[in-house]
């Protein structure tokens, strides 16, 4: 997909290319144009922003509420996949093979990415692996759809949707984009990272220093942003990411951590029949879970930078799924 700027230069009105559009989409558009809680939005916009009511009224105009995107959000979760069947899905030889070349292809950026932000260059990569493989599936719908949809139409999350619809139309501001024209997923997740509005807006860097930050199309920008990402939730450059454990004795399940969050030491877990296969110290704070592998369970420890994957996506799978595919990587690569 190529990004639309709404100008050229900077001081030319936002509004300037609306116009243009409005007047090919117009014929099958405009579901929320008068609706009373676009109208409060844009109140909100306006009074809190410094938005021009009528620029946004002529971009809501536009917007098209989807019923695939409330089907999608709606749609009763699947059942949850043991681990087992989980990796599979990530951990392929096609994703690995265009993992590789992609790494070969930006080796110069991620190799700046990774002294810059201490992330390395195979997590980088996982990463953008697991969300859309390498930029193959970064979603077809348009954001405004998305986050109008889910905003207006979807009481259950209306509040985190609004704040996302929010911080969109200021990314779009900041960045001189037409926010007709921006694709992404059904939840509104953009570019080759999947960024919510509010990532991008918080974490995302103009890597190439074009004086832009572009994330649908650049993989420079995209990589930088990856890393950025990482280092403000808290990676350390050149740790571990998660340790295998064994265990034994009757209270091993009471040490498995609730959630994602690290409730327990080493020490208290070793004291529950928990062993580590590296040397961590006993004060150390460590996700502690069991996942269903294809050979029987598997014990692990989740130490900082496992935690700070799973700041990307709140699942356990996901942030092994991430760490695996990324040493994966390093091992068709043959470099260390």
């Amino acid at each position: 997909m190529q990004v639309m700027r709404s100008w050229a230069a900077r001081n030319v009105p936002w509004i300037g290319l609306m116009g243009l559009l409005g007047s090919a989409q117009h014929a099958s558009a405009g579901d929320y144009g008068g609706s009373p809680q676009v109208t409060q939005f844009i109140g909100e916009m306006t009074r809190d922003y410094g938005f021009a009511s009528e620029q946004l009224n002529e971009v809501f105009r536009e917007v098209e509420r989807k019923q695939s995107i409330l089907d999608a959000i709606s749609r009763p979760a699947e059942r949850v996949k043991p681990w087992s069947e989980y990796r599979p899905m990530f951990i392929t030889d096609a994703r690995i093979a265009r993992g590789v070349d992609f790494w070969r292809q930006h080796e110069a950026v991620l190799a700046r990415a990774e002294r810059e932000y201490g992330v390395p260059a195979q997590v980088i990569v996982a990463i953008i692996g697991v969300e859309t493989f390498f930029g193959r599936n970064t979603g077809n719908f348009r954001v405004i759809d998305a986050l109008s949809t889910l905003s207006f139409d979807y009481p259950p999350r209306a509040a985190f949707f609004r704040k996302e619809l929010r911080e969109f139309f200021l990314l779009a501001r900041d960045e001189q984009l037409d926010p007709l024209t921006l694709k992404g997923s059904y939840a509104g997740a953009m570019g080759l990272p999947q960024f919510m509005p509010s990532s991008f807006r918080a974490y995302a860097v103009d890597f190439d220093g074009d004086g832009h930050i572009n994330i649908w199309t650049n993989p420079d920008d995209a990589i930088g942003s990856v890393a950025s990402y990482f280092k403000e939730h808290g990676w350390v450059a050149g740790q571990p990411v998660v340790s295998r454990a064994g265990v034994s004795g009757p209270q091993v399940d009471d040490g498995l951590s609730p959630g994602i969050d690290p409730v327990k030491n080493v020490g208290q877990l070793r004291a529950l029949g928990w062993s580590s296969h590296d040397a961590l110290r006993d004060d150390l704070p460590v996700t502690a879970f069991r996942l269903q592998g294809a050979e029987g369970p598997e014990y692990w420890l989740g130490l900082k930078n496992f935690y700070a994957i799973t700041r990307y996506n709140r699942s356990v799978m996901y942030a092994m799924a991430v760490h695996q595919l990324s040493e994966s990587l390093v091992q068709a690569r043959g470099v260390k």
